[in-house]
């Protein structure tokens, strides 16, 4: 079952279970989803999962932007709904990586470039993004990379 199929079947177990809040979220994800395939194919497009993934994780970047800006203006109660949205995506993404997992694939991947300051960062990013594969976002990355580099 793709990730998109998966949503589907969720959402449709939410209506079932007449869990709005759920609802509304798998809605949302549903629509993104579409939207990006439209995009990147046309009217019949349709997404891997590793797109369906990334079209996720965007989402839940909006969240925790909207968390931020929620909690700076007052708005704790509605920074309480962006975060149980961002649980409910969350289980639609991959396991992310441990702490401890990703220093030392970032330590694997610096010994590969062959990256000895931080003006190789780059690099390092490139090769990296295609072993996390998602598991880890870019700002995770790039932290550890600089740790390391400098």
């Amino acid at each position: 079952m793709t990730l998109s199929e998966r949503v589907d079947s969720d959402l449709k177990d939410a209506m079932r279970a007449k869990d709005a809040g759920r609802l509304g979220v798998l809605r949302m994800l549903k629509s993104a989803i579409k939207y990006s395939a439209i995009e990147k194919a046309g009217a019949e497009g349709q997404l891997d999962d590793a797109e369906a993934a990334q079209v996720i994780r965007k989402q839940v970047k909006q969240r925790q932007d909207s968390i931020e800006s929620f909690e700076k203006g007052g708005r704790p109660e509605l920074a309480a709904k962006e975060q149980e949205e961002i649980v409910i995506l969350n289980a639609y993404l991959p396991q992310g990586l441990g702490a401890d997992e990703l220093q030392k694939i970032v330590r694997e991947t610096i010994a590969e470039v062959g990256a000895t300051s931080k003006a190789q960062m780059g690099a390092v990013m490139k090769a990296l993004q295609g072993k996390v594969a998602g598991r880890a976002d870019g700002k995770t990355l790039s932290q550890e990379v600089q740790r390391q580099l400098g």
